[in-house]
């Protein structure tokens, strides 16, 4: 995670040595002390409209792995990723009296156990940072461009089904749905900046291609 934070922010580095070598004919004594004490240094380039900042090696990297405030990809990942996720726990709902199969029953139980905190942890994380779950967009937006989530007259179908169709049915849209959230998490390791949704998305991506190859083999 780290190695990722650390390469979105680029850096110069500037080996002191260097700058030794080239001024050792003028410099004193004292001057080279000093500079030899203090390492190499980095220039950092600073926000848009401020100047660049000259820091040391341990200056700089400390910056970098403190700087992981959320940027725009981390908070449409957090809210459309709890849409995703309440569809997929409604479907699992469906499954105890509507399924045939004790494996889909089993299953259906596991994604919910497992994406209702993941909800939870969202939306705590939205309010601890200033987000909010829809931020001026209706829910019907985010359904529509959000990979794998399935249809009005899908969910209609999985609703009226029953047994083995039900059974079908509920692991082709769930596959669907789980290979959609998984290509929500990869966007968001490329595009996002903030730490702890990258280790959701990390999780997400863990645990969903688990369960696909399962769902793949019933």
């Amino acid at each position: 995670m780290l190695a990722r934070r650390t390469s979105r922010r680029l850096v110069t580095v500037s080996v002191t040595a260097v700058a030794l070598a080239l001024g050792g004919c003028t410099g004193s004594d004292d001057d080279t002390k000093s500079a030899s004490g203090t390492g190499p240094s980095v220039i950092a380039p600073g926000k848009p409209g401020e100047a660049a900042e000259t820091l040391s090696a341990e200056e700089a990297a400390e910056q970098r792995s403190d700087d992981d405030r959320p940027n725009s990809a981390d908070f449409d990942y957090a809210r459309m990723m709890i849409e995703h996720h309440t569809q997929a726990v409604e479907m699992t709902e469906l499954a105890p009296k509507q399924a045939s199969s004790a494996r889909v029953k089993r299953l259906a139980e596991r994604i919910s156990a497992s994406q209702g905190p993941e909800i939870e942890a969202m939306e705590a994380w939205l309010k601890n940072n200033g987000g909010d779950r829809q931020s001026g967009k209706s829910g019907k937006h985010h359904h529509d461009v959000m990979p794998g989530m399935a249809t009005g007259p899908q969910l209609k179908t999985l609703r009226a089904a029953r047994g083995k169709a039900f059974d079908e049915l509920f692991l082709k849209l769930m596959i669907t749905h789980h290979n959609g959230a998984i290509t929500m998490a990869t966007d968001v390791l490329s595009q996002g900046n903030n730490i702890q949704i990258g280790e959701m998305a990390d999780d997400v991506i863990a645990q969903q291609t688990t369960e696909i190859s399962r769902m793949r083999e019933m």
